[in-house]
C-alpha cells in the first residue's frame, strides 16, 4: 500500500526558511514522478515543485524559482522541499505526491497536473507572516 507522510510545516516570518519532508512507503519510490503542490482554502491546487526519481529532472513553479529546490534521499525513501526567503504569498497547505513517469518515445516525461498523481499525502501547513 502507497503511503506518503509529509512533515515539517510550520509558521515563520518573511524571509526564514522551512524544510518539508516526505515519506514514501509502498513502492519502487526511486521510479516514479515525485511532485510538491499547495493549495489555499477552496482554491486550485497548484505545481510548486517536481522531480523524476529516476532522474535529476526537476522543474519549478515561476513564483517559486530560485527559492525552493526539491531534492531526495534514496537510502531513506524521502521527497524533501527546502523553501528559503519565504514570503506571506507562500502560505498554503502543502502536500506531496506520486504518480508514474510517461514514455515519449525514449524520453521519461513528468507532467505537472493534479491528474498525473494518484497518491497524496495527508498535506502539512505552512504559514508565513509579514
Amino acid at each position: 500500500q502507497v503511503q506518503l507522510t509529509e512533515s515539517g510545516g510550520g509558521s515563520v516570518q518573511a524571509g526564514g526558511s522551512l524544510r518539508l519532508s516526505c515519506a514514501a512507503s509502498g513502492y519502487k519510490y526511486n521510479n516514479h514522478c515525485m511532485g510538491w503542490f499547495r493549495q489555499v482554502s477552496e482554491e486550485e491546487r497548484e505545481l510548486v515543485a517536481l522531480k523524476d526519481t529516476g532522474s535529476s529532472a526537476t522543474s519549478y513553479a515561476d513564483s517559486v524559482k530560485g527559492r525552493f529546490t526539491i531534492s531526495q534521499d534514496n537510502g531513506a525513501n524521502t521527497l524533501y522541499l527546502q523553501m528559503n526567503n519565504l514570503k506571506p504569498e507562500d502560505t498554503a497547505m502543502y502536500y506531496c505526491a506520486t504518480g508514474p513517469v510517461h514514455w515519449v518515445g525514449i524520453a521519461r516525461r513528468c507532467y505537472n497536473t493534479t491528474s498525473d498523481f494518484n497518491y497524496w499525502g495527508q498535506g502539512t501547513q505552512v504559514t508565513v507572516s509579514s
